[in-house]
């Protein structure tokens, strides 16, 4: 039997790829090349003898070889960090803004990940709108925000864009001669003010159904049939259907994610790259 340890580094890359799916986003999680990410990942295949990721031109996937071992791999790298940490008493905040609609339902669980991974980074999560997580972030109440819109600034970054539509329940159809009912979340929202704008110019006779103080809120209201919104499908639970083209509705723009930061390195650098990373691959295409 073959003694030799395990590569962490390699270890990380195989969870890395296997969570998101892509090895150019596992490299931007891990701030390295894509090429030092499939060795690493090979080597460590080539060590336990079998293949844990199924590569093909346009798709990635964790083998089932794959699953029997991610269990036991994250259990590795957790006990790793745990042990790194008993070295160092202090605990580091990190607070971390993302608007409502950028914030997917995957983003609970992943926070909750990094948090158990590094025991002395407590990272503080904070949901809003995009408007006020960006004063919070000038006031430095936060140190990153992933939001919507930019205002009209110029200290972000793009990470991804993301198309938006106007959805409703399955089988929804709006009464005739009655306005067009719209759920939305309350103001400030910059997707509130873009589809009212969007609608008017339009001369689409609409009101207000529903205001939500969240797009799980408003999310639930659409799978209830109380109206149409203006979101991103990733929001919506399996089943929403985008209404507008059969609605003659003017055609949402793809949608872009700023992020601003004022760390640049550490773990909670390390942390905005997966966070990010992740956000790329839950947005897709």
């Amino acid at each position: 039997m073959n003694e030799r340890p395990l590569d962490l580094d390699a270890v990380r890359a195989f969870i890395n790829v296997a969570d998101l799916g892509s090895f150019t986003l596992a490299a931007e999680a891990m701030g390295a090349t894509q090429s030092a990410v499939s060795l690493k990942l090979k080597r460590l295949e080539e060590r336990l003898g079998c293949r844990l990721i199924e590569r093909s031109p346009r798709h990635v996937q964790i083998s089932a070889r794959g699953e029997a071992f991610i269990g036991s791999a994250r259990e590795m790298l957790a006990a790793h960090d745990r042990a790194l940490a008993t070295l160092s008493t202090a605990r580091t905040r990190f607070v971390v803004g993302i608007s409502d609609h950028v914030a997917g339902p995957e983003f609970p669980a992943l926070i909750a990940r990094i948090n158990a991974n590094d025991p002395q980074l407590l990272i503080e999560a904070r949901v809003g709108s995009s408007g006020d997580l960006l004063k919070s972030y000038d006031r430095r109440e936060i140190d990153a925000a992933f939001v919507r819109f930019h205002a009209g600034r110029d200290d972000g970054a793009i990470l991804t864009d993301e198309k938006f539509g106007w959805y409703a329940a399955p089988g929804w159809h709006p009464r005739a001669g009655e306005p067009l009912p719209i759920a939305t979340l309350a103001e400030p929202c910059g997707v509130r003010s873009l589809a009212d704008r969007l609608l008017d110019d339009a001369g689409v006779d609409w009101t207000e159904s529903f205001v939500g103080g969240g797009v799980a809120a408003v999310s639930a209201a659409v799978m209830a049939g109380l109206g149409v919104a203006a979101m991103s499908r990733r929001m919506l639970p399996l089943g929403a259907v985008d209404v507008g083209p059969r609605l003659g509705l003017p055609e949402l723009p793809r949608l872009p994610i700023f992020l601003h930061v004022r760390v640049n390195q550490g773990p909670a650098r390390e942390v905005l790259s997966s966070l990010s990373a992740a956000l790329k691959g839950a947005v897709g295409d």
